[in-house]
């Protein structure tokens, strides 16, 4: 299983962490709460864009309503009019920003949807979450 890496770069001879943009979330107040600060809200943003894009959007959608919560990149291609690497090149989008987990089996590469990414995201935009 592969789990979008969080990077630690040098800032000053200081370690610093830098989470994707579902860790941001997840470690954000609701909106309605407590205003966002700007390096809050420029980690984000990546997260909300790739939502934004409609064909991530039922991507997510498709993988987390498979079945077992996991599809393989051969199984969701047939839902779209779209070449199979641009369909890659979407989900590897969703995986970048922490919304998707990837598994490689044989030759196909197998996508799950993170746990608590979109309860995260409800919370930050301050819904109730299943």
């Amino acid at each position: 299983m592969s789990k979008p890496q969080t990077d630690r770069t040098e800032t000053r001879g200081q370690s610093v962490l830098e989470l994707t943009p579902v860790e941001t979330v997840a470690c954000c107040s609701p909106l309605d709460k407590q205003p966002l600060a700007r390096e809050q809200a420029e980690r984000i943003a990546p997260l909300l864009k790739a939502l934004a894009d409609p064909v991530r959007l039922r991507l997510l959608s498709l993988v987390a309503s498979h079945a077992n919560g996991e599809a393989c990149v051969c199984d969701l291609n047939g839902a779209f009019e779209l070449s199979q690497p641009t369909i890659s090149h979407h989900l590897k989008v969703l995986h970048d920003v922490g919304l998707l987990g990837r598994s490689k089996r044989g030759v196909w590469v197998y996508y799950r949807l993170e746990p608590g990414a979109l309860k995260d995201l409800a919370g930050l935009l301050g819904g109730v979450a299943r």
